[in-house]
């Protein structure tokens, strides 16, 4: 007998007494007798006997030896491994199955493998996946000739032949699939599918004795091998992922514990492997190991140290003794990629207490010197040459089947240090094991790799993974041979570990971690086997078996077996995992064992910067220095929101801007960073941080460029076979399908050719273009009509939800039995070159779309038949089954917009980097209208506008989150397609075919009216609501009397005055900023049609006092007065200018001095400046609106005294005010006077000139009648002068003016008497005349004449016929008042007291000459209120009526002008200003502008023609649904001939006849008399008529139904207020908060809601015995398998995956006394209950998902509870009850301020509670500079755990200091609210921006 020792136990006895001790009873072993073992072999005459200890088992020869596993044994075989080979030959005597369980790794595997090659067993081994099916264990059908044969799989093969069937990976399986075994196992019986029955060795032997082999044959009974066994290996769920063990499954194994080999074991292993090593390091690196594996690091959440990698990095460090520990611990264990900050600090402990961290000095392998080939016949292998702190280390590594490249640089990879150290640091790796590559998406995993390749000479192998790949996708898929006949073709994965490939697995945190477990026996043994039973073994082993069995390659191939090729290795590429995420940790202990990891860090500045001028060389550097600056910059903070901008800046997207840039130089860059992160679609907080980072680096674009962009017209033009759009041009396209380039309606417009001139470009830098953008923006329209333009023939793909990368590459079908393969629009786009066009690509799963980007990348692609698309025509050549990438292929990729409402997928997110983004906006509004203009040519322009703008505003909304419904142009097309074919139909009708969507929505509604009401869309209005004034007829027309001009006569009558002319003198200029606000304007002709227009509010403080308005064609002017400033905005702009002239105007105390200011537009050449006139210091302003610059006139010459300064300043009594008279302002002349002066002054403004004239009178006004004659009213008399000058003032003929007096007589009454002239001042003079039809109008005569309109306060209006031109007498017409204005009527009494310089200085009188009409504005005691309001009616409060008299129509009206919402303080003031509130200017010579003296500007139309008009539009707008019934005629021919005409029977008692043809009176019939047929001689109505009720009859509701409706609902209310206990009073206070935020509530739980639905998706559930037919299997369907089919359901989550952890916000409020004290002035106490109560009614019945609370903080504490997080209130009580707090407690605490202290606190509090995400919002109005606490300080606060997004919103405070403190705030973090009134809005952004964008 020959004995053999195998193995005996060496290892060092202190080694095992520590290990004992150590881990004895930690793992449960301390009562395991640790008895030696030895294993050997006995040869016997019996037969070959091994013995294990005690126990031995006697071998049998296999019939199959290639099955047996050879070379798995190993020299030295630990001692717990012959333990567990002992008790395995235990179970295997006593015929039992055996389960090894243990951690994940290779040892399991290793110890079956082990034990069935010393029992010289055959084996079947078994790889399970989610995808296993029953077919894969049991019998799988494959047709053969046209007939379907069953053929055994593994279970049953080894159940006959006898073999040992080893099933790895338990958890992986779905529920059902294992127990197909049960059976199997427990009575070794089983039914199969082709009639055969497995029955078990005992019961086969007994009916052997009593039946025939024949007989049993024919039973189809089977005999199961009394040598069968199952070896299942296992990891224990739940501590792993998976699926728990099936009961009775479980209950049919035997269990043994593989746990990692003891400590002593693995200590010798490793020091076999490493002899070089100093042992103290291998100690300390296993320590480090076994630490993190023990139970207490699992506790922590740490995943398991891999193990069995020890033995590759040992290796390593053998060959490189000088590598520090902690990075060969990363590569094995890469902590800092994939563990949070507690597990970071954990690993960190561990690696201190081990002594193995870093002690600064840099030992990293700075790079490969030289890579060599060796010369070896067997093995293709290199020597690679390192350099390491000055050494040179060389050593051997696998290469490819390439040659190598002579020298180590390559044409298109820029060598930066930290890649080189990278490259040599894979290298290392390389030499023992697979890597991954761990990267963010863009920093250049895939080009690192192919560098790699080329170094060794690699071929590669791209293989993309996605999410719902199965297994059979990575190593075979099924298909049909030519003749029918089902077979298995290898993945390329298989073929390139065939051919020594090099494999990049692109990611691999995509893929489920089952799918990814069938390579695990490929990674760690390299053994693999197939589905068609082909088995893959490792070069040794293969040569072995050769050697062994004595056969040849083709024998072995005969038996479907394979070498792997030694070369053969697999670099994974992934995307960092993301921490503490359940959907994206997929980094696990598993794959931990599979791998060594290097991290690919983003690149640093100046590397990058090397890599991008390398690449594109004549960039501009500049451009460079600034786009790396600020991507450096984002990507360096700890700001999350900065950080998910810096992943779309990444290498590859920067490489692209400059590209870019180096094409086009002159492009700005901020357009390009802008498309690259889609700012347009970014949630604000992120849009406002990118905002802000790009103004810190100074790449912001200044205003006027952009507005130039927008205005440069971009046009396009097809000119000698070349297409131009724009400045770019390209040559027009000539394709072999014509029929395939799309062609549409296209209406052109500036914007879409501006994006079109965009895509142009990066179309000709060879981009994929991607454009992103709303609904229904013209997106494909876009598309069309660039391929249009470019005659590109397209192909289309529509993706949706149920998209496949099989749909997306190849359509299966099944012809004659035969599987053929349609290839995809993407396939022929490739082949022929043609465009393709991917729409709606954020519906399909990113899983699916990601496939597109190898194509993109790399330009390959496998495709589902085994072809494969290559972008390299070398490639191809000999080649079958290759299709080369046309050149001209490219992709055109839409997308609507990432995030809510459209909850796609996050295309852009997922694949953004490898397109070039485009975003398609709605049109500006002048685009938009140009094209509503096209397609409703015939549709009024003003409604045009008015959707425009209304649709303009909804969309404004919609990116700020007050609706969720993105109104597009599309909408806008389709109501004025409406409108163009139908143009009866209302406007206001017309809308609701897009609004009538929302109808049900409450709070929306209410938005949408109110939107639309105030762009002047009346929807809602009845067309009987005109609510004009009312009219009075004016008195009689009189001949008042004459007006002679004096021309002869003496001397003294005929003066003549000299005027002196001087050059004036410019102080200046100063440069004051115009300031920019938004115009909110208001169409008031919503609801009800009056004369008012639209109003709007100017934006001035409460205190300022509005003084004069002018206008000047479309600009209205408006001064104020305190302090002085100058708004100034276009009739239908959207902006409104102000110019604050504090600086010039000092205000003074107390009001001493008041400034009146006085505003003249000029017009020409200084169009858009403004003369401004104070009239006491007589000072003289020129102000230039565009560049802001002030310039002071000085008029007189002599310089003012002091003494006369003093003199206007204190006793201003005595002192006549200056006056301006600018009624030729536009002639940029104006002139000035003195009251009771004597002097005027003209100004040039032109030339830059003064002229001064002196009189010989007082002067009291000066009417300019015309530009060369002025009328003069001297003071105290009332006399009048007209005074006539050259036209040309500068003329030297004469620079003499003449003065005329003018005498005024009476008519005479008959008897030679003459009335008494009573001479009045007039108000008002017109400087033009009335045109001849008003005149003639006016006087009931026709006549020509010049004439001027006078009016005074005795007159309605006076007529002046003749003046100033003819001297003749001019007769004097006028329209008496009863009583004249002015009389002491109440109101002047009132202010009598306060009156210093008695009347007002404006007279608020205009004169409309276009519309014949004299306007003025008076207050109410002014005007007959008892004869306009009825007496039951009290009239409302107004700021004055205007008195509008109209000489056409002999009508006076009243129109109420209402009261401002603000009024100055400063009363006595105001009361100088004007008699009422308001002032009064023309605008145009139809429409009037009144300011009232709270800054509310209001437009109004008061001449009839122009009403007319408007009306008729408004009543066209509404549309005429006036209640007419609606009639339905069908037109038929009824066939029946006309007989002949007759009367007809006339019906006795007059019944109603329709059709036929004998009564007479009937309708619709043919030949009788009657209505509606034809043929009858005449119409005869019978009376019949249909009494019809009005529509509006119709659709009111009956009042008692109302009434009923209203008692129902005011019941069900107080039996819910009786329910929680709660008054009305309370209920009406809580009301009160809750309906302030009722929008806000609404559209933050319409987000939650859909988020919720998105979360709840269902997926698609695969092998199912019903449902859709799934492609992946219609080869299993031609075989005749029943689970085919796939459907939806909902998903269950793995097992062991973590919990989704609710999101954890808390609220920290201010209830501090200041929030009380200030709470009267602007409700920031109140705003912030309504916050409060927004947070909890927005999240009541989410607990699920948000988990809150609400703390407060104030002069008493900073943590003063008012919501627990275990105590939601669940009612209104209780949350009133909250608020309740929150008042109280500001009302009665202490002072002081604990911002600071509570945002610390909370921070801290949060972070340390289990959540998804932590939020903390504080809302405070800390006056941080007053309690000393530096802005910096509150920032640290706020940012002090990255783990906590915390927010601060501040309640505005003193002056700017809350702008100031958010500047230096980090951007996206804090708010200020200035009206307190947009917390809720803020706090709704905040919600809607993080929390949402990844709930």
């Amino acid at each position: 007998m020959q004995c053999r020792v195998v193995y005996s136990g060496t290892a060092a006895a202190v080694a095992a007494r520590r290990i004992r001790t150590i881990l004895g009873s930690a793992l449960g072993r301390g009562d395991r007798a640790w008895k030696r073992h030895e294993v050997k072999f006995i040869n016997t005459s019996a037969g070959d006997t091994v013995t294990i200890g005690e126990i031995s088992y006697q071998l049998k020869t296999p019939r199959n030896p290639e099955l047996v596993p050879v070379n798995h044994m190993s020299e030295s075989m630990p001692q717990t491994v012959a333990q567990h080979l002992r008790w395995i030959m235990q179970k295997d005597l006593l015929g039992q199955d055996v389960f090894l369980i243990g951690p994940p790794g290779p040892l399991r595997r290793s110890i079956a493998m082990r034990y069935l090659e010393l029992t010289r067993r055959e084996v079947e081994y078994v790889a399970l996946s989610r995808d296993t099916t029953e077919t894969d264990l049991k019998q799988r059908r494959e047709i053969r000739a046209g007939t379907a044969f069953y053929i055994d799989q593994c279970a049953v093969r080894a159940a006959t032949q006898g073999r040992v069937l080893v099933l790895e990976g338990l958890e992986k399986a779905e529920r059902n699939v294992l127990p197909v075994l049960n059976n199997l196992l427990e009575n070794r019986e089983m039914q199969l599918e082709d009639g055969r029955f497995l029955m078990s060795a005992q019961r086969y032997d007994k009916l052997l004795q009593e039946h025939t082999k024949e007989e049993l044959d024919t039973w189809k009974i089977v005999r199961v091998s009394e040598d069968f066994r199952v070896i299942a290996l296992g990891l224990p769920v739940p501590r792993y992922t998976g699926n728990p063990l099936d009961p009775p499954l479980r209950s049919r194994f035997q269990a043994r514990d593989i746990f990692y080999l003891p400590f002593k074991d693995q200590l010798q292993v490793l020091y076999d492997v490493g002899p070089n090593v100093p042992s103290e390091r291998v100690s300390q690196l296993l320590s480090l190991a076994t630490t993190l594996c023990s139970q207490e690091s699992s506790n922590l959440g740490l995943p398991d140290f891999p193990v069995d990698n020890l033995p590759a990095a040992v290796k390593v460090l053998d060959c490189f003794p000088m590598l520090s520990s902690q990075q060969l611990i990363q590569r094995l264990y890469p902590y800092e990629s994939m563990l949070g900050k507690e597990g970071r600090t954990a690993v960190e402990d561990a690696l201190n207490r081990f002594e193995l961290s870093d002690s600064g000095k840099d030992r990293f392998p700075p790079g490969v010197i030289k890579v060599e080939e060796l010369s070896s016949d067997e093995i293709r292998q290199a020597a690679v040459t390192l350099q390491i702190a000055d050494k040179e280390v060389t050593f051997e590594v696998p290469a490819g089947t390439r040659a190598l490249r002579p020298h180590l640089g390559s044409l298109n990879f820029i060598r930066t240090p930290s890649h080189d150290r990278l490259l040599a640091e894979m290298m290392q790796s390389h030499m023992v094991k697979d890597m991954c590559l761990i990267g963010a998406k863009g920093c250049g995993k895939s080009v690192i790799a192919k560098e790699f390749a080329e170094m060794l000479g690699y071929h590669i192998e791209p293989i993309m993974l996605y999410q719902d790949m199965t297994a059979r996708d990575l190593l075979q898929q099924r298909f049909t041979l030519p003749n029918g006949d089902t077979a298995w073709r290898p993945s390329p994965l298989v073929t390139a570990a065939q051919e020594g490939k090099l494999v990049l697995l692109d990611g691999i945190h995509r893929v489920n971690l089952g799918t990814l477990a069938v390579l695990s026996r490929l990674i760690h043994d390299r053994e693999l086997a197939l589905y068609d039973g082909t088995r893959l073994l490792r070069l040794d082993r293969y040569q072995s078996l050769k050697e062994e069995l004595l056969l040849s390659e083709e024998e072995l191939q005969k038996r479907s077996i394979f070498p792997i090729h030694p070369s053969f290795r697999i670099v994974a590429l992934a995307e960092p995992p993301l921490v503490g995420s359940s959907s994206q940790q997929w980094l696990g202990p598993e794959l931990l064992t599979m791998f060594l990891f290097h991290p690919v860090n983003l690149l640093g500045m100046a590397e990058e910067a090397e890599v991008i001028r390398g690449m594109t060389p004549n960039v501009p550097k500049e451009a460079v220095d600034q786009l790396l600056y600020l991507t450096h910059r984002l990507r360096q903070t700890n700001d999350p929101t900065a950080q998910s901008l810096a992943s779309s800046l990444s290498t590859r997207q920067l490489l692209r801007i400059c590209r870019r840039l180096s094409q086009y130089p002159e492009e700005s860059i901020s357009h390009s960073i802008n498309k690259a992160c889609l700012s347009r679609f970014l949630p604000s907080l992120a849009r406002s941080a990118l905002h802000k980072n790009l103004v810190s680096c100074s790449i912001e674009d200044n205003s006027e460029e952009l507005s130039q962009q927008q205005e440069k017209d971009v046009t396009c033009e097809i000119k000698d076979g070349t297409l131009r759009i724009g400045k770019v041009s390209v040559p027009v396209y000539n394709p072999d399908e014509k029929m395939k380039v799309p062609d549409v309606l296209f209406y052109e417009n500036a914007q879409h050719m501006m994006v079109m001139e965009d895509m142009l470009k990066d179309f000709l830098l060879g981009e994929h273009l991607l454009l992103v953008g709303n609904q229904g923006v013209g997106k494909n329209k876009i598309v069309d009509r660039f391929l249009h333009l470019m005659n590109r023939p397209r192909e289309y793909l529509q993706l949706h939800r149920d998209t496949t990368v099989q749909t997306l590459t190849l359509q299966p079908s099944v012809r004659d039995g035969i599987i053929l393969y349609e290839d995809s629009p993407l396939v022929k786009a490739v082949k022929m070159g043609h465009i393709l066009v991917i729409d709606e690509a954020d519906k399909a799963p990113t899983n699916v779309t990601c496939i597109l980007k190898t194509l993109v990348e790399s330009g390959e692609m496998i495709l589902a038949d085994g072809r494969r698309i290559v972008s390299d025509p070398s490639v191809a050549e000999g080649r079958p089954g290759v299709i080369v990438m046309h050149p001209g292929f490219r992709m055109l990729v839409l997308a609507n917009r990432p995030g809510f409402p459209f909850l796609g997928n996050d295309f852009f997110g997922a694949l953004g980097d490898i397109f070039s983004c485009h975003v398609v906006d709605n049109p500006k509004p002048q685009s938009e209208l140009a094209m509503l203009k096209q397609y409703g040519p015939d549709v009024p322009e003003p409604v045009l506008q008015k959707l425009v703008a209304a649709f303009g505003e909804l969309r404004a909304m919609a990116d700020q989150g007050t609706i969720t419904y993105p109104y597009s142009t599309r909408e806008v097309v389709n109501i004025v397609r409406h409108l163009q074919k139908f143009p009866d139909e209302g406007l206001a009708n017309v809308v609701r075919n897009v609004f009538d969507f929302d109808s049900y929505n409450k709070e929306m509604r209410e938005i949408l009216i109110a939107s639309l009401h105030k762009h002047g869309i009346p929807i809602g209005a009845k067309p009987t609501s005109v609510h004009l004034a009312k009219e009075f007829p004016l008195p009689e027309c009189r001949l008042a009397g004459y007006w002679t001009t004096n021309q002869t006569g003496n001397a003294r009558r005929k003066m003549l005055y000299p005027t002196e002319s001087h050059q004036i003198d410019i102080k200046g200029p100063v440069f004051l900023r115009v300031q920019g606000y938004p115009l909110e304007r208001h169409e008031a002709r919503a609801l009800s049609f009056t004369e008012e227009q639209n109003h709007w509010q100017i934006p001035m403080n409460d205190i300022n006092i509005v003084c004069d308005v002018t206008t000047a064609s479309d600009t209205i002017y408006v001064a104020t007065c305190n302090p002085v400033s100058l708004y100034f905005m276009k009739e239908r702009g959207d902006t409104i200018h102000c110019m604050d002239l504090y600086d010039v105007f000092p205000r003074t105390i107390s009001g001493v001095w008041q400034p009146f200011i006085t505003a003249a537009a000029l017009g020409g050449p200084l169009e858009s400046q403004v003369v401004l006139h104070e009239e006491q210091s007589n000072t003289v302003l020129h102000l230039d609106l565009t560049t802001g610059a002030v310039r002071r006139l000085m008029l007189s010459q002599e310089g003012e005294e002091p003494a006369r300064k003093s003199s206007w300043w204190n006793s201003k009594e005595s002192q006549g005010a200056f006056k301006m008279c600018k009624e030729f302002s536009h002639k940029n002349w104006l002139l000035f006077y003195k009251e009771d002066g004597n002097q005027l002054d003209v100004l040039d403004a032109l030339e830059g000139t003064a002229h001064t004239i002196s009189l010989p009178i007082n002067l009291k006004s000066v009417f300019l009648v015309a530009e060369d004659r002025w009328l003069l009213v001297e003071s105290k008399t009332n006399k009048k002068f007209l005074l006539t000058k050259p036209m040309h003032m500068g003329a030297e003929d004469s620079g003499i003016c003449q003065l005329h007096t003018i005498t005024e007589d009476a008519v005479s009454t008959g008897f030679g008497m003459t009335s008494g002239v009573d001479l009045s001042a007039p108000q008002l003079v017109s400087s033009d005349q009335l045109p001849p039809e008003n005149l003639s109008a006016a006087l009931g005569q026709k006549i020509v004449s010049p004439n001027r309109v006078l009016s005074d306060v005795n007159t309605f209006a006076t007529l002046v016929i003749g003046f100033p031109d003819l001297m003749s007498p001019n007769e004097v017409y006028s329209w008496k008042r009863k009583s004249d204005l002015g009389g002491t009527s109440s109101s002047d009494a009132f202010f009598s007291g306060g009156r210093r310089t008695g009347t007002a200085k404006r007279a608020n009188c205009v004169s409309l000459l276009g519309a014949n009409q004299v306007v003025r504005a008076l207050p109410a005691s002014e005007v007959p209120l008892s004869d306009i309001y009825p007496k039951d009616i009290t009239p409302p409060q107004t700021a004055a009526y205007l008195e509008v008299t109209d000489l056409n129509s002999k009508k006076v009206k009243y129109i109420p002008v209402p009261r401002s919402m603000t009024l100055s303080p400063y009363t006595t003031w105001l009361s100088k200003v004007s008699d009422t509130d308001v002032l009064l200017a023309t605008l145009g010579s139809a429409s009037l502008v009144t300011v009232d003296m709270g800054g509310y500007v209001r437009l109004w139309e008061t001449g009839l023609d122009s009403l007319q008009r408007s009306l008729l539009e408004w009543r066209n707008m509404i549309g005429a649904e006036d209640g007419r019934p609606v009639q339905i005629t069908v037109q038929k021919d009824s066939g029946l001939d006309v007989s002949s005409p007759k009367h007809g029977k006339m019906d006795s008692s007059n019944a109603p006849h329709v059709g036929g043809n004998m009564w007479a009176g009937g309708t619709g019939g043919r030949d009788t008399a009657g209505l509606g047929g034809k043929g009858g001689p005449y119409r005869l109505d019978a009376g019949h008529k249909v009494y019809q009720v009005s529509q509006a009859e119709k659709d009111a509701v009956p009042e008692e139904v109302k009434r009923a409706a209203r008692e129902m609902a005011e019941k069900a209310f107080k039996d819910r207020l009786k329910e929680i206990q709660m008054s009305e009073f309370d209920a009406a206070t809580y009301e009160r908060f809750s309906g302030a935020v009722r929008r806000q509530v609404q559209s933050l739980r319409i987000i939650l809601d859909s988020l919720q639905a998105k979360g709840k998706e269902r997926q698609w559930l695969k092998n199912q015995a019903l449902g859709e037919l799934d492609d992946a299997k219609i080869i299993d369907g031609l075989t005749g398998e029943k689970t085919i089919y796939k459907r939806r359901g909902e998903l269950e989550p793995e097992l062991g995956t973590p919990q989704q952890k609710p999101k954890r916000l808390r609220l920290l409020v201010d209830v501090s006394g200041s929030m009380y004290r200030f709470n009267g002035v602007d409700g920031r106490l109140e705003r912030s209950m309504e916050a409060v109560c927004m947070v909890m009614e927005a999240l009541e019945s989410y607990e699920h998902k948000f988990k809150y609370d609400i703390v407060g903080h104030s002069g008493d504490g900073f943590s003063i509870e008012l919501v627990r997080c275990d105590k939601i209130p669940k009612n209104n009580k209780q949350r009133l009850k909250v608020l309740k707090t929150m008042h109280a407690h500001s009302q009665f605490c202490m002072s002081g301020d604990y911002t600071l202290e509570g945002t610390e606190h909370s921070v801290k509090e949060i972070a340390r509670e289990q959540a998804d995400e932590h939020f903390v919002i504080v809302l405070s109005d800390a006056n941080l500079e007053r309690y000393g606490i530096s802005p910096d300080r509150f920032a640290q606060a706020l940012t002090c755990n990255p783990q906590v997004n915390a927010f601060a919103i501040f309640i505005g405070s003193l002056g700017d200091q809350a702008e100031r403190l958010q500047r230096t705030l980090p951007a996206g973090r804090s708010f200020v609210a200035m009206d307190t009134k947009q917390i809720p809005q803020i706090l709704q952004q905040i919600f809607t921006s993080t929390m949402l964008s990844n709930a």
